[in-house]
């Protein structure tokens, strides 16, 4: 801590008598048990942080001593009061953070304290079940606030009274309370620039006029329709977060604005000009009763002319996923020449043309996935279509093949991601009986393309040219049943560049492939499998993670730790194999690997005889019995031998011993002549 303070910073940190710790001028009291502010600290300090204690009163005596203070936190503690005279001595207090109280008690003496407070700027008053009759009291006389959280309270209504005295507020935080109208309580607010009133229960906004706004996050809410205000106005509105809604019509949108990032995720949105039976609702306009006290207005729109005349072209980042579209209204993209993410995923849509017209030179990443797309389509001979793209998701689609050529028009693509599609990459393997091959895609020569997934589309044995002239560092053919008919002498283009290649669920067995040549790889997915037998050839790689789950591996080489494999590895998954628990030498010398993760260790199981046990703790009786199962069946031997052998040896030698003297008689009497000496 004391280097990252710099040259002076040795004798910037200390501790005080009441247990909190000094930083520079900034004194960090938090969750010291405290149940009052602490008077022997430092009056020089700055910043004063008392969060998660149990100060119940701020009391008129208990900030005389700091004089300088310009920063009090005192959040999650159980404060109901703050005296009147509180601050009185700490009139230059810039930050007040009063979040996760009881102030809604003693809301009006609080507030007679917070009058005090004239160069206060920022105010946190979240979580302290206030209404919007106790927020008004309590920031009334703040005229210098700029910054003010009123979050997770019970606010329910808004009107002009509730922050009528804040000229100077730019941010305003009202999510997660009740609020189900507003009426007119944002137009005094001059300055207001972020407006953030998501996770509520606000069901329309119409007559949007906050023509100072920059950020306005209403997401979370029941709103099914946002109308602006018809003028010519210059709107500043950049970012419009109208996510998690019910919104059935496209946002009626200011005309002129700044928008750069529309955010509709999550509604029940649709375009209504063309029915999917072929009817033409090109003229058919959609009345909205507007009632205003004794006032009645009735205002007339075309379901789709208003959203042409809204100015676009500042619009870099559009979501409109999951929702209902079917199709996009001719000109809509046309309208967006500054667009750069798109994101049109979850929808309906069938079809989806690309075309020079619609301008999207600037787009860098479009989402298509998980629609119902059976056709993506291009204008023949088009060659400045998306010529900015890195990122193209079609995956979970329908599709069959793409435009030809469609690669060579995308000069930037890094990732596509064609997953469960029913596509094959060219060029195919013939297939006998076949007259005619089917569409397949086409990516060779595409040279900046490093990610692609082609996961569960059905492939079958690929040509041995299907990746020829690209870069690919991740490579995903999981779920893939007949990729791997053969070897990998198809993917040998990619074996200096590939790095992450995933095989999961490809019926992939121990004799059918061979890694050795893949040198760059760093992951390695195999989960999903049929092996029986480790794979001599990832022996020989330099894997920082490795996925062995779901196969039918009964044990690890016992020396794969002493590999380059074992070296290298930082992660592995060994979950769902059916190990044997007498051969789990390599377990115990995968545990003493240093840097080396099991992610799945708690999950993996070892067999004996009937039951599934786990291998970091073997009773001592299965550990002795598997100590016999497994040991040299010579020394076995030569143990059970040894005690024959000493048993007969010792009988022979007893009756050797007592049947001596009839040996030595028997002997002599047949010998007949004595020894001369």
């Amino acid at each position: 801590l004391a280097v990252g303070w710099g040259s002076g910073a040795g004798t910037a940190w200390a501790t005080s008598p009441s247990g909190c710790e000094l930083v520079q001028s900034t004194m960090d009291c938090t969750g010291r048990w405290l149940s009052s502010v602490p008077g022997n600290l430092r009056g020089d300090v700055e910043e004063l942080l008392l969060d998660d204690n149990t100060i119940q009163v701020l009391g008129n005596a208990s900030l005389l001593s700091y004089h300088q203070l310009r920063h009090l936190s005192l959040t999650k503690n159980r404060l109901e009061l703050i005296e009147p005279h509180t601050f009185l001595s700490s009139q230059g207090l810039h930050v007040l953070s009063l979040a996760d109280n009881l102030l809604f008690t003693n809301y009006s003496w609080t507030a007679a304290a917070l009058s005090a407070l004239p160069a206060l700027r920022t105010l946190d008053l979240s979580g302290n079940r206030l209404t919007e009759d106790m927020v008004s009291v309590l920031v009334w006389n703040l005229s210098s606030l700029e910054s003010l959280s009123v979050a997770r309270n019970i606010i329910m209504r808004l009107d002009s009274s509730v922050f009528a005295n804040l000229p100077q507020l730019l941010e305003l935080n009202l999510e997660k309370n009740y609020i189900f109208e507003i009426d007119q309580a944002f137009e005094g607010l001059q300055r207001l620039q972020k407006l953030n009133v998501a996770y509520n229960y606000l069901p329309c906004i119409v007559e949007f006029g906050l023509t100072q706004l920059k950020v306005l996050n209403v997401s979370n809410n029941v709103i099914e329709w946002f109308l602006a205000l018809e003028s010519e106005d210059l709107f500043e509105l950049e970012v419009l977060d109208l996510s998690h809604n019910h919104l059935l019509f496209f946002p009626l949108l200011p005309r002129q604005s700044k928008l750069h990032s529309l955010l509709l995720k999550d509604n029940e949105m649709s375009f209504y000009q063309r029915l999917p039976n072929g009817t033409s609702l090109a003229d058919v306009t959609v009345q909205f009763l507007l009632i205003d006290g004794n006032s009645t207005n009735i205002t007339t729109v075309s379901l789709w002319d208003e959203i042409c005349h809204s100015n676009l072209s500042s619009l870099r980042l559009l979501d409109m996923s999951q929702n209902q579209v079917w199709y996009l209204p001719e000109g809509l993209l046309a309208q967006m020449p500054s667009l750069t993410q798109l994101k049109l995923n979850q929808n309906c849509l069938e079809t989806f043309h690309l075309s020079e017209g619609d301008s999207l030179s600037m787009l860098m990443e479009l989402d298509l996935s998980q629609n119902q797309l059976v056709e993506l389509g291009a204008e023949v001979g088009a060659r400045n279509v998306l010529p900015n793209l890195q990122l193209f998701n079609l995956s979970t689609n329908r599709l069959q093949a793409l435009p030809p050529g469609v690669f060579s028009y995308t000069r930037k693509i890094t990732t596509v991601d064609l997953s469960r599609n029913r596509v094959n990459l060219c060029p195919q393997t013939a297939v006998v009986g076949e007259v005619e091959s089917p569409p397949c895609v086409d990516i060779r020569g595409v040279e900046t393309l490093t990610h692609l997934s082609v996961a569960g589309c059905g492939l079958r044995g690929l040509g041995g040219h299907s990746f020829q002239g690209t870069s690919l560092m991740h490579l995903d053919l999981s779920d893939n049943h007949q990729v791997l008919s053969g070897d990998l002498e198809w993917l040998q283009h990619l074996a200096l560049t590939l790095q992450v290649l995933s095989l999961r669920n490809t019926s992939l067995t121990s004799t059918a492939v061979d890694f050795s040549a893949f040198n760059s790889l760093v992951r390695l997915d195999l989960s999903g499998n049929s092996l029986t037998v480790f794979p001599t050839s990832l022996g020989l790689l330099k894997l920082h993670s490795l996925d062995l789950r779901d196969n039918s591996l009964p044990a690890l080489p016992p020396d794969v730790v002493r590999t380059q494999l074992g070296k290298s590895l930082r992660e592995v998954y060994l979950s769902r194999n059916p190990y044997n628990c007498c051969t789990r030498g390599w377990w115990d010398a995968l545990q003493r690997v240093e840097g080396l993760h099991i992610a799945d260790g708690q999950e993996v199981t070892c067999s004996y005889t009937s039951h599934t046990l786990s291998p970091r703790a073997l009773p001592e009786p299965i550990l002795r019995s598997c100590r016999w199962q497994t040991a040299d069946l010579a020394l076995l031997y030569l143990v059970l031998a040894l005690p024959t052998c000493l048993t007969l040896l010792v009988a022979f030698a007893v009756v050797f011993l007592m049947l001596k003297q009839k040996l030595l008689k028997m002997v002599k009497s047949r010998c007949g002549v004595s020894s001369p000496y």
